[in-house]
This record gives structure tokens, C-alpha cells and sequence, in this order.
């Protein structure tokens, strides 16, 4: 399903969106209820200096674990990994591989789940990591439905949760907070690329949004992108909440590109609504906005070098499995956890050359391979 807003409720959500966080836009947290990453270390330096040594320890050489292990460790992995973006897979592969280089006993239990459908399957899963008494649990937070089954799992110590894809941790569960939060900040990502555009089109530019579906991601990439543009220059002609799917995409932009002849760019808020939008575009050959793409993953770096995609926000894509492993490491020799880790981000645009593209790829992909089958 897709929703449209036309021209004028989208202004009026802009408006209404800039009043409401209009005391974050410029500072940390831009999110209601959540604690900005730069602001959370900043008011806890013990933490800060925590994620710091966990961010050197991520780009250095495994070290084995220090201690005897007197059993497996288990491990549930939740994700949804059945979307063209195939940063879950790729970092389910770190994630082993570095357990593996950290000589570190576990049992690993995957289940790969649809994107913003099988909310079944996930509480399935979620109830069974906790009556087999998993050691560990990975999941993420995105929707409502989400936040319930964490806090739920918050009650049962002898699991600990790790959350993908989000650093920003949330107030009310100060004092019980997950065992980390492990991902790349959408909010200095959204920032970045929204500097993109701003020097892309210095004297001003419209552009339409390409939402995810309702709820965090769709604030922290796409909120916080329009809140950051100047609204003197930059005019939201158009914005459409989707399914984080291809398809969805498509039928969104197919109306962008008829109702808005003379848009100068459309922000896509991930890598399914990108290769939707892209899909949309090639059929029309009448315009050709700018795109962007969000992650930097395989299929956004191949539509990169074929010239159809103008730039995307590349994430180092493995550290956040070498991460996550490194982190158990540290629990496992009884050792401080930081509560929160991000890994870094490079702009790459049709401009960038293939040396330094390659070199990219390198180290975003080091433990799961620059050529990853991502069927």
C-alpha cells in the first residue's frame, strides 16, 4: 500500500513536524523518546570512552577469547533479511566469521523473516530464544509491535539483547537498557546525504520523499532529511509513506514523476524504495531527477557504476557483525560493554572513481565478501 500526501499536507507535515522537535532539530536526539547517539555519549563519558575502545577493536586484528568456555553460548539472530538490501546477510556472515576468528563456542539459531509482515514468525521466535534460554538475542526496533517484544524480553535477564539497526537508545528503559545497541546512526546518515543535495544544489532545489513505512526509520531518515533542509531553498513538493518495498516504490514514484514534471531530486530511504524508484525512472525518460540511494550495499554500488544511481550513503557494512561479536567477546571475559556502537559512513556518488570504490568495497565487505550473491 501506498499513501500519498499532496502538495499541501505535505507542507503542513513539515510544519508540524518542525514544531514538534523543533528544540532537537538542530542538536541531538531528533527522535521523541530516544536518546541521540552524539548526545547519549556526550552525557555519559564512561560510555563514550567505552564505544571508543570497541570502535578500535572493530577495525583491528581478532584477538582469541582469554577464557574457557564450559559450554556453547546461544545465540537467536531475528532479521529480516527477505529484501534486496542485503546488509542483514552480509552481516550475519561478519558476525560468525568474527566469533570464529575469536575461537569463541556457540550455537547459532537464524531466522530470516519479511520485512514489515511476518510479525508472527518474529514473536515466535522472539518467546522461543527466551524459553531455550538464549545467552544472546539479536533484533532490531522499528515499529510499535517491536518495542513490546523487547521490553518483554528486557524482563528476562538470563537473555541479553543486542539491537541491530539502531543506536539511539531509548529513555524510558534507562536503567534496563538493552545489552547494545549495534548499527549505523540513520541520523548522522540522513545528515550526510541531505549535505549531498545541499551542495549538489546550492541554490536551491524541489525534491520529493520517498518515506519508509511508518515508524522509526521513517522519521530518522526521513523526517530528520527534510527537517535538515533549508526550507527557504529547498521545497518538499511531494512525500509518499511505502512499504519499504520495490514495488511500492515504483507506484510511488510513477506519481512523483506525473504530478512533478520539473522535481530536481527524489530522497529514497533505503535500498528496496531506491531500486523501486529506479525501476519507475527508467521508464520515464521524459525527466531524470537526481536519486540517492541509502545503505551501499551491492545492487546500490552496481547501479552506481551503470550511471543510474547519482549517490548513495555507504555503510562499512561488516563492523557491525565484527562488532556484535567483539561485544560478546567482552561479556564472555567479564569485561564492560558500551551501550551503544556505530560504525562509519562514506558518501560515494557517480563521480567517485573505481579505485577508490574498490577500496570501499574492501573494507565494507571484509568478512562477507565484495562479491556477495545477494539472491
Amino acid at each position: 500500500m501506498v499513501t500519498f500526501k499532496a502538495k499541501y499536507c505535505s507542507l503542513l507535515l513539515v510544519l508540524v513536524t518542525f514544531l514538534s522537535y523543533s528544540k532537537s532539530v538542530f542538536s541531538d536526539p531528533v527522535l521523541v523518546g530516544y536518546w541521540g547517539y552524539n548526545e547519549y555519549l556526550t552525557k555519559y563519558p564512561k560510555e563514550k570512552a567505552l564505544t571508543l575502545s570497541l570502535a578500535d577493536t572493530v577495525k583491528g586484528t581478532p584477538i582469541p577469547l582469554s577464557i574457557q568456555q564450559d559450554k556453547p553460548i546461544k545465540i537467536s539472530f531475528i532479521y529480516p533479511g527477505e529484501q534486496a538490501s542485503d546488509y542483514w546477510n552480509r552481516n550475519l556472515i561478519a558476525f560468525e566469521a568474527r566469533l570464529q576468528a575469536l575461537n569463541i563456542d556457540y550455537e547459532l539459531t537464524p531466522v530470516s523473516t519479511r520485512l514489515n509482515v511476518d510479525f508472527k514468525e518474529q514473536s515466535r521466535s522472539l518467546y522461543n530464544a527466551i524459553e531455550q534460554k538464549s545467552d544472546y538475542l539479536i533484533f532490531t526496533l522499528n515499529t510499535t509491535r517491536h518495542h513490546k517484544f523487547i521490553e518483554h524480553v528486557l524482563q528476562n535477564p538470563e537473555t541479553k539483547i543486542i539491537l541491530q539497526n539502531i543506536t539511539t537508545p531509548v529513555k524510558a528503559w534507562h536503567g534496563t537498557q538493552p545489552f547494545l545497541y549495534a548499527g549505523f546512526d540513520h541520523v548522522i546518515g540522513t545528515r550526510l546525504l541531505a549535505k549531498y543535495f545541499q551542495t549538489k544544489f546550492p541554490n536551491g532545489a524541489k525534491y520529493a520523499m520517498l518515506y519508509y513505512s511508518y515508524g522509526y526509520l521513517s522519521t530518522a531518515r526521513g523526517d530528520v532529511f527534510v527537517q535538515t533542509m533549508d526550507n527557504n531553498k529547498y521545497t518538499l513538493t511531494s512525500s509518499f509513506y511505502t512499504d519499504a518495498t520495490e514495488e511500492s516504490a515504483y507506484k510511488a514514484t510513477k506519481n512523483i514523476v506525473n504530478d512533478s514534471p520539473d522535481i530536481d531530486f527524489i530522497y529514497a530511504s533505503s535500498t528496496d524504495i531506491a531500486l523501486g524508484a529506479l525501476d519507475a525512472l527508467d521508464e520515464n525518460t521524459n525527466i531524470q531527477p537526481l536519486l540517492n540511494g541509502w545503505g551501499g550495499g551491492s545492487l546500490e554500488l552496481i547501479a552506481i557504476e551503470q550511471g543510474r544511481l547519482d549517490a548513495t550513503l555507504m555503510r562499512m557494512n561488516d563492523d557491525i557483525g565484527v562488532a556484535m561479536a567483539e561485544a560478546i567477546k567482552l561479556d564472555l571475559e567479564g569485561k564492560q560493554v558500551p551501550t551503544l556502537y556505530s560504525g562509519d559512513f562514506e558518501i560515494v556518488t557517480s563521480e567517485t572513481s573505481t579505485e577508490e570504490l574498490e577500496k570501499l568495497k574492501q573494507r565494507a565487505f571484509r568478512y562477507s565478501g565484495v562479491d556477495f550473491d545477494h539472491e
